[in-house]
């Protein structure tokens, strides 16, 4: 079947008009999903003995499939369909249904005839009687495709090879489908060529179904391949005719592979991190919102690099009690990690967020739970309300290791306990709202907080130097190393050993830096 270049070129400005801007295609009825162009076709259907009855319904269940895919109608798609066994039956002309409800309920309605196998008699009849002017069929055009679609499971009692020959050099396009026992011999007789696209085998008829999907894109004149699903792209499917290409949604690029995305500008790079959530999973959260906490973790998750080298991810939910809800190293791809998310059950009791604190020091971040050494220490505290514990000094040891805190709050979350949790600079790390529908906006920042300090520029570097201690990113230039900790300080050195002599300089920021925080600060509010 042709398609003018006008004609494709049209229907590829239009699927690019609709195509989304930030999210993936609605889904859609499969019948919406290709316009067929007009074609007068008629399945020939082997109902013999050694097709069961159970068996023929699954035939019928492939034609009504088919069926679904077409625009049928008077000056679009015809169908008819011709049965046969020891003799041949038109169940119904392609003048008989001109909608695809009537042709679906008069596909329910056929029934197996039983007897033997006459194949070439039933392609004959197809060609000499269900494609004339009388049975419905049209004169044969450029703008008008024949095409017959033969499935059979035996080896016919006549001969198919010459009818065959003279319905292709009539112009008809015959498709061929074995099933079980039947002669492949036979199938290539019947086909018209290329044969690789015009026979298909399934080894029983409790499969035939999946060649459905192959018949529905034989006849697309354009497929919605990002409707179907049938494409790899993580976050948004453009669709162009019969192929597609991904995109990514604002704040995301797309990596080299052309499929997956990363929140991080250039693509995939990045250095090992080791990521824990901790999640407040006391009764005040309440069932729904805690769907919604869900919902934010695997928002983050979307923005990692998952691998054995690159991030890793821990979830501990916290009530009275503390619960590791799966270690580091634990799930090696975003699809498994979500799904364990998805799957955390709600606690539903206290708030020791300071005993969840101690957990992910003395437990998260070790060895023996999945750590890397080496690889940045990631924390993400998640709670709605005031802890019935103290938190201080857990929150300052965590920071003092050098794990880097987020702290995310939202409505009756105290805030003073967060800005206690959050890494320096206390304005880039914590985030508040009032209402659990808006976290999805801190998730968004979030995203690209943790791209920009953790993947632009390399692994962090901890360095104890005397009474002080610098945590921060490793700047190689001629002639000096320095450390920089951003917003506190600087350590300077000729070399990574003379820096670890050197002492730490404060620095004082500027009237536009003081802003700039204080801006930071209004910004990580959602009220």
């Amino acid at each position: 079947m042709r398609v003018s270049g006008a004609t494709l070129v049209l229907c590829h400005l239009l699927l690019l008009h609709l195509a989304p801007r930030t999210h993936g295609l609605a889904p859609q009825s499969r019948g919406h999903l290709c316009r067929t162009r007009p074609t007068d076709l008629v399945f020939v259907v082997d109902s013999s003995r050694s097709v069961r009855p159970v068996e023929f319904e699954k035939v019928k269940v492939f034609l009504s499939q088919v069926i679904e895919s077409l625009n049928v109608g008077p000056n679009a798609t015809r169908v008819g369909v011709v049965n046969y066994a020891s003799s041949v039956k038109q169940e119904f002309p392609l003048r008989a249904h001109l909608s695809k409800a009537a042709l679906l309920q008069a596909v329910r309605r056929i029934r197996p005839l039983s007897t033997g196998t006459m194949t070439g008699l039933a392609i004959q009849f197809a060609i000499t009687t269900a494609f004339s002017d009388a049975e419905g069929g049209r004169n044969r055009s450029p703008d008008i495709s024949k095409v017959v679609i033969v499935v059979t499971d035996g080896r016919p009692q006549d001969s198919v090879r010459d009818v065959s020959a003279r319905a292709r050099a009539s112009g008809v396009e015959l498709f061929a489908i074995g099933v079980g026992r039947v002669d492949k011999a036979t199938l290539r007789q019947i086909a018209s060529e290329p044969q690789e696209e015009h026979v298909d085998y399934v080894e029983s008829y409790s499969v035939i179904e999946k060649l459905s999907k192959k018949f529905q894109e034989a006849f697309c004149l354009v497929s919605d391949l990002c409707a179907t699903g049938d494409h790899d792209c993580e976050q948004v499917c453009i669709s162009s005719p019969g192929s597609y290409t991904c995109a990514c949604r604002e704040g995301f690029t797309l990596n080299s592979d052309g499929k997956t995305c990363n929140v991080c500008s250039g693509g995939g790079g990045g250095s090992a991190t080791d990521l824990v959530f901790l999640i407040d999973g006391s009764k005040s959260v309440r069932p729904e919102n805690f769907e919604l906490v869900k919902k934010f973790i695997n928002q983050i998750v979307d923005t990692l690099d998952v691998s054995d080298k690159l991030a890793q991810v821990g979830l501990v939910q916290y009530s009275s009690s503390v619960r590791q809800e799966f270690p580091l190293g634990r799930y090696h791809t975003k699809k498994d990690i979500k799904a364990a998310v998805r799957n955390m059950s709600y606690m539903e009791k206290g708030t020791m967020t300071g005993a969840a604190l101690k957990y992910l020091i003395d437990n998260s971040f070790t060895v023996s739970s999945g750590a890397r050494p080496g690889a940045q220490k990631v924390g993400i505290v998640f709670t709605d309300g005031r802890s019935q514990d103290y938190i201080n000094d857990a929150a300052k040891k965590a920071k003092d290791l050098g794990f880097k805190m987020f702290a995310v709050g939202v409505g009756n979350a105290v805030e003073d306990e967060l800005r206690e949790i959050a890494s320096e600079p206390v304005a880039e790390h914590y985030f508040y709202t009032a209402d659990f529908k808006t976290i999805n906006q801190i998730g968004m920042k979030l995203q690209k907080k943790i791209c920009v300090e953790y993947r632009s520029e390399g692994s962090g570097t901890r360095f104890d130097i005397g009474e002080n201690t610098c945590y921060g990113r490793v700047r190689d230039s001629p002639g000096r190393v320095a450390l920089q900790e951003t917003g506190r300080g600087s350590c300077l050195g000729r070399s990574r050993t003379a820096l670890r002599r050197a002492t730490c300089t404060s620095l004082t920021p500027s009237p536009l830096e003081a802003v700039s925080k204080r801006l930071a600060v209004m910004e990580n509010r959602i009220v």
